[in-house]
């Protein structure tokens, strides 16, 4: 691992840079969802403290990356967590009307509201970190491609995010679609453990894997679109009146 740069180099960052875009549409709707509780203006300042951190993880693991390989355990905390947060979101507004405002923003561990979400932010970092530099030692094995590859790839998903909370305060009712989507991704975690320990034979391409994101996504865009026509709001209002007769 030296500090030379080869014209391969500079090629591989940039392959590196947009692999991790194109892997990067779960992790962004992910991170999306996790800053939602907040107010717009905490949002952008819980993103921008969450990207320092994912940066600092991100130089950390590089160096030590030949041990990511025994961090499987993350995965299933992972998994675990994504897969609660979804249960939690239909569990406690099964009331379609209700499920498309702002989820309560909720603390932990004695820390305010805004530095929990930063916490959860960061350890979401942390798990999908894993992959991408394990990944990225396979392509090179210069500690400085690998950063730069990593950092760079952190600023593009970070600018997906903001594009997506966009979308969001837009069209509210895509926060069901997100939710299903950061369900997926939680199987998908669950899943690459199981297979780790040999549970299950088989591995989900990666390609599968980004074409089942963007489905869902597709499918979620169309509906929080059609429920925002009026005429179909009218409807579905006068009917909820019909019922509550």
């Amino acid at each position: 691992m030296g500090l030379h740069v080869e014209f391969a180099d500079l090629i591989t960052v940039g392959l590196l840079v947009l692999l991790e875009g194109a892997l990067s549409a779960d992790n962004a709707l992910v991170l999306a969802v996790l800053v939602l509780p907040l107010p717009p203006a905490q949002q952008k300042k819980a993103l921008q403290y969450g990207i320092l951190g994912a940066f600092a993880f991100r130089i950390f693991a590089t160096l030590f990356a030949i041990h990511l390989i025994h961090w499987d355990w993350v995965k299933l905390v992972g998994g675990a967590y994504l897969l609660y947060l979804p249960v939690k979101h239909f569990w406690k507004h099964p009331d379609e009307a209700k499920r498309g405002v702002h989820p309560v923003a909720t603390a932990f561990l004695g820390l305010t509201v805004f530095w929990s979400t930063v916490v959860r932010v960061e350890l979401t970092d942390v798990v999908f970190a894993i992959d991408s530099i394990l990944v990225a030692v396979g392509m090179s094995r210069k500690i400085w491609v690998i950063i730069a590859g990593g950092l760079l790839g952190i600023l593009m998903m970070r600018v997906l995010i903001g594009q997506l909370l966009v979308l969001v305060r837009r069209y509210p009712a895509i926060v069901d679609g997100a939710y299903v989507i950061v369900a997926w991704v939680g199987v998908k975690l669950l899943l690459e453990y199981m297979y780790a320990l040999h549970v299950v034979p088989f591995e989900i391409p990666r390609w599968i894997a980004i074409g089942i994101v963007l489905v869902l996504f597709a499918a979620s865009a169309i509906y929080a679109v059609l429920k925002e026509r009026p005429g179909i709001k009218a409807a579905a209002s006068k009917a909820k009146g019909m019922v509550d007769r």
